[in-house]
């Protein structure tokens, strides 16, 4: 039998050792480091394989049971089971688990909802909040009107007088709560009061904090927002994509339009099939103890970096993340991160409010439990982390320093591995 490329159907990875070798270093970095990024999570191996699957050579467009292509009889039962556990899981009625990324679900619900030019107001990005809420470099920065608010000087908190303020004066059409690196609880009965007042629409985008909302840890924004978008590989722990979710009818023909075919084509059915296994593995009761875990943990690790003279911006965390104030240390946020990455902690550089530096050489660090809670880790492994953070934010030049903190990290990742 002639075939136009020998193994086409049965050599695997090996098959191209460039890519093999990079792949593999990837799974050895995540296995011998600490993962303290809040964009980041470890998936199951259900969900790795769910989205490893077939699904990857199916093509569908348009809405499951109403598609453009044929032979969707599997694909449709898929993505129907994504929203089904999707509305299960958070108590609303409508869900839309197509959108690639949360800014494909934020850019799918502006479309769908507001006209070009309308107004937004949203966090700032310097104030903690997500740059598909309106930040200049975005398309949405371009398309509508931004407007925005940040949070008080002496709190670090939202400012709801603030708030109401803005939206009174601009004539906001569209509020949103939520965003990148915030972390405190959010009072979204009060700003669905103002987007009332001010005859806006509330959208809250809850990427970060998803899985504390599914387990009643965190507020909950679906008594007051009209839509709620999230990302699933977060809190949720799962596939890489977004969802948009709602209550009211009235909008879900506009929302879907929004998504297809307004900002994307193509459904990544691989993806949706990743989506409905972190959303079925969510429904689990095991799922609320994981999440009850990352806020333990987020706060004891809080809690021994200020014990350690690190200061936690708004002094504490109501969630997986937490913003870490090095400006009395007299280092910046890029030099802080490329020496704890060194040691195998990846972190992330970040603004903190009313931070004086660039983004570049920010004054601060986002860290996060996510991760290493998935992968088992309890307050004591947490506290032990916070040391090491602390002592090489203090000598990120001190080479030895770094490598004796890289062997401790190692040792500690080799009694909690993943994917055995």
């Amino acid at each position: 039998m002639t075939t136009l490329h020998a193994g086409y159907f049965t050599q695997g990875l090996d098959a191209d050792p460039a890519l093999a070798a990079a792949i593999r270093g990837e799974a050895a970095r995540q296995q011998d480091g600490i993962e303290l990024i809040a964009s980041e999570n470890i998936v199951s191996r259900l969900v790795l394989e769910a989205q490893g699957s077939v699904l990857t050579n199916k093509t569908v467009e348009g809405p499951a049971y109403g598609r453009y292509y044929g032979g969707a009889e599997f694909a449709d039962a898929i993505e129907a089971l994504a929203v089904e556990r999707a509305t299960r899981l958070f108590g609303c009625r409508f869900a839309n688990v197509q959108p690639h990324s949360g800014s494909n679900a934020n850019g799918g619900v502006f479309l769908g909802l507001l006209k070009l030019g309308d107004t937004i107001l949203s966090m700032n990005t310097a104030a903690g909040g997500h740059i598909s809420h309106g930040h200049p470099a975005t398309l949405t920065g371009r398309d509508y009107r931004i407007v925005s608010y940040g949070v008080n000087r002496e709190s670090e908190c939202i400012d709801l007088d603030e708030v109401r303020a803005i939206a009174l004066d601009h004539e906001a059409q569209l509020i949103i709560a939520g965003g990148s690196a915030y972390p405190r609880a959010i009072d979204f009965a009060a700003l669905r009061a103002i987007a009332d007042e001010a005859g806006a629409l509330l959208m809250v985008d809850m990427a970060h904090v998803a899985g504390l909302v599914a387990t009643g840890l965190y507020p909950n924004p679906f008594p007051h927002a009209h839509v709620v978008t999230t990302t699933t590989y977060k809190s949720l722990r799962g596939a890489r994509g977004g969802l948009v979710l709602w209550n009211d009818e009235a909008l879900s023909d506009r929302i879907n339009y929004g998504i297809f075919p307004g900002v994307q084509g193509s459904v990544m059915m691989h993806a949706v099939a990743g989506k409905a296994a972190c959303l079925g593995e969510a429904l689990r009761p095991e799922f609320r103890a994981y999440n009850a875990a990352v806020l333990a943990n987020a706060r004891a690790m809080a809690a021994a970096l200020a014990a350690e003279g690190v200061r936690i911006v708004s002094g504490g965390t109501d969630c997986g993340l937490m913003l870490a104030d090095l400006t009395a240390l007299d280092v910046t946020g890029d030099v802080a991160a490329k020496a704890l990455e060194q040691a195998g902690l990846a972190v992330n550089k970040n603004l903190i409010p009313f931070d004086p530096r660039p983004p570049e050489a920010p004054s601060g660090l986002r860290l996060s439990s996510n991760a290493g809670t998935a992968r088992g880790f309890g307050t004591a492994e947490f506290e032990t982390i916070a040391g090491w953070i602390a002592r090489l934010v203090r000598t990120p030049m001190d080479r030895e320093m770094v490598a004796a903190t890289r062997g401790e990290v190692s040792a500690l990742c080799a009694r909690f591995p993943i994917y055995r």
